[in-house]
């Protein structure tokens, strides 16, 4: 017989019967020692390196076009902002002139160029929203 030692317990291996003295109990599963799954394949280091550098130099170009795209994203948004805040305040001092009785030039020249659109004897053309046009005119 064969005594090897397991920690302080003693086993007993007969001749020719196999010794179950590596298998351990895990959570009620025999666990027996060896490596499972697949076998690592033997790469090239060298070439498994270079995979990885090219790899990170192309997620770092990919960043990089990802930050320019949403710093011109960035910057058309500001310059539309500006645009509505200039007009904002040009709509602004229209209404506090025209609370004061004046009415600003500008406005002047989109009404005149409305009246050079309408014709002359006040027949005007029939839009697609007749029914909105009828209940402001006071007929249904």
């Amino acid at each position: 017989m064969d005594d090897h030692f397991i920690g302080d317990v003693t086993c007993e291996a007969a001749a020719g019967v196999p010794c179950f003295c590596s298998v351990q109990m895990v959570a009620g599963k025999v666990k027996k020692p060896g490596k499972r799954g697949r076998k690592p394949a033997k790469i090239d280091l060298k070439a498994k390196l270079e995979r990885s550098r090219q790899s990170a130099r192309e997620c770092r170009a990919r960043k990089k076009l990802r930050y320019q795209y949403l710093e011109e994203l960035v910057s058309s948004k500001e310059r539309a902002i500006c645009a509505l805040r200039e007009e904002l305040e040009m709509y602004k001092q229209w209404c506090s002139a025209m609370d004061q009785g004046k009415i600003p030039s500008e406005i002047k020249a989109l009404l005149t160029a409305d009246e050079q659109k309408t014709p002359a004897g006040g027949a005007t053309k029939t839009s697609k929203n007749s029914k909105t046009n009828g209940i402001s005119n006071g007929s249904s």
